[in-house]
């Protein structure tokens, strides 16, 4: 493979950018590789590394992105990793390779983030999907308690709309809920329903990242999951578990004071996810193989 139209890193400037995202990630993940140590977990931050089920460990491997090349990089150990390649001392992802195994994985990611990003958003969902999933049910996902009580997180989903637009939000609605929801989003018509008011949705930006492996640089993948991580714990403060033995106050989405604070930070995750989307898609389609979707 030739290298052609690439940036090009010089030895000490790419090491230096390995070594700052390394240390990011250690950050990012230290509470994380503690817990794991001790057999300790934690409800609301251990959930982006169970529902998502990408090791810490991945985080850590920075990728300089598509269309970089690596100088002196071809007798150290990533010259050897998968979706990478060589070409005398120098080293870059294989994007060609990559984009030829995994192209209509790559086309989708890029579609539906794309579609997503140019959807309006619906900021009037209030975080009810996970009211939702206790409805009517004795027994719950989660070991916290209800704050209000079964009855009482019953009747508020009965009193409220419920307009949840994300199908692995609305799978794991209680059988008695799901017809309570205006729509019916399944794994098909997810292009369709997905929007970038929908934390489920921001939060998956961080999946369609970190499947894009090696195309996409490191900070792009460290800014996804800032934001899935954000994004969570709003999601549980705005649920109807009480959470306050694990330093979190909720967002009381049961009354319009709540609802108003929900809606304000839901608008600043969607601008933030939006950035992302936008980014992520051009980036992909920079790539001569993918066109734009």
């Amino acid at each position: 493979m030739e290298f052609t139209e690439q940036r090009v890193f010089e030895s000490a400037e790419w090491t230096a950018l390995e070594q700052t995202h390394q240390d990011r990630a250690d950050a990012l993940t230290l509470e994380r590789r503690l817990r794991a140590a001790s057999g300790r977990s934690h409800p609301v931050d251990d959930f982006l590394f169970t529902y998502y089920p990408f090791r810490p460990g991945l985080l850590r491997r920075w990728h300089p992105g598509a269309r970089v090349v690596l100088q002196g990089a071809a007798g150290l150990d990533r010259a050897t990793w998968k979706w990478y390649t060589s070409e005398g001392a120098d080293v870059a992802v294989d994007e060609a390779g990559f984009v030829a195994a995994k192209g209509r994985s790559v086309r989708f990611i890029a579609s539906l983030l794309s579609k997503t990003a140019l959807r309006p958003a619906n900021f009037g969902c209030f975080g009810l999907h996970e009211w939702a999933m206790v409805y009517r049910q004795g027994e719950h996902r989660h070991v916290a308690p209800l704050r209000l009580g079964q009855g009482d997180t019953d009747e508020v989903v009965e009193a409220n709309r419920i307009t949840c637009s994300h199908f692995d939000a609305f799978r794991f609605f209680t059988p008695e809920a799901l017809p309570l929801n205006e729509l019916q989003p399944t794994r098909e018509n997810q292009p369709t329903f997905e929007q970038p008011g929908c934390l489920h949705a921001g939060m998956d930006v961080y999946k369609w990242v970190i499947k894009l492996g090696p195309l996409m640089p490191g900070e792009v993948l460290l800014d996804s999951f800032e934001l899935a991580r954000d994004i969570r714990r709003l999601d549980m403060q705005a649920s109807p578990y009480d959470l306050s033995d694990w330093g979190y106050a909720p967002v009381a989405v049961e009354t319009p004071a709540g609802k108003a604070e929900y809606v304000r930070l839901q608008k600043g995750f969607s601008v933030r996810s939006t950035a992302l989307r936008e980014r992520v898609v051009s980036l992909v389609t920079h790539i001569a193989a993918v066109p734009a979707p």
